[in-house]
């Protein structure tokens, strides 16, 4: 993969077509330091024995493609499918009457001392209702009582504006930051190009219009 020098105090052009991601990663030690929360009436949470790509899919676009979510997008179904049933992978839907309005994509490590959260979020028509306090308590709920001694995660500005504040009452703790580069994925039709409006659009073949110098 390319690589492109990076000035660790100021500011690095990217080259035509790139965009980038401000992460940050947080985490949490111990159960009884995380917020607990019952989902709201009428959902519940069910684990999917074994992935469904469709439907997995259809989820995770209505939750994450206004605000940029591609990391699953731009995957084949084998690279999909791979990655859902790989050792350690457990996938959470939160339902209501059988509708998918909430994820949890969950990595196990193999002694089962550490989990990932890799993917987590819900539909717009539940934010604010208390459905994601719901579901991150059961997921600590599954993970702690399952023997975890640690559970992680990463958010970024391709997030929710809300998803960093969510996750530190739910008692993560931030641990450290990470830039993260890829290809605008709006640019090659993974996304549709009016994803994530608040992440411009650059054409590369629309050009670029440089300040002046002088």
């Amino acid at each position: 993969m390319a690589t492109i020098p990076l000035d660790l105090d100021g500011y690095t052009d990217l080259p035509p077509g790139l965009i980038a991601n401000v992460v940050t990663y947080l985490k949490l030690n111990d159960r009884s330091a995380g917020r607990v929360a019952s989902l709201p009436e009428g959902l519940a949470v069910r684990r999917l024995e074994a992935p469904d790509l469709a439907a997995y899919r259809d989820l995770y676009r209505r939750i994450g493609e206004r605000w940029l979510w591609f990391s699953r997008a731009v995957m084949s179904d084998g690279e999909l499918m791979a990655q859902l049933s790989r050792a350690g992978a457990e996938i959470l839907f939160l339902e209501r009457s059988g509708e998918a309005l909430g994820l949890a994509e969950l990595q196990h490590s193999e002694d089962r001392r550490e989990m990932e959260i890799a993917m987590f979020g819900v539909v717009d028509t539940e934010s604010g209702t208390g459905a994601a306090r719901g579901l991150m308590s059961d997921v600590l709920d599954r993970a702690f009582g399952g023997g975890a001694e640690r559970v992680w995660l990463h958010t970024c500005h391709f997030d929710h504006p809300a998803a960093l504040p969510f996750y530190r009452r739910m008692g993560f703790r931030p641990w450290k930051f990470a830039i993260e580069v890829s290809r605008d994925p709006r640019l090659d039709g993974f996304l549709p190009r009016e994803a994530g409006p608040h992440v411009p659009l650059i054409d590369p073949a629309e050009g670029r219009d440089e300040p002046s110098k002088g």
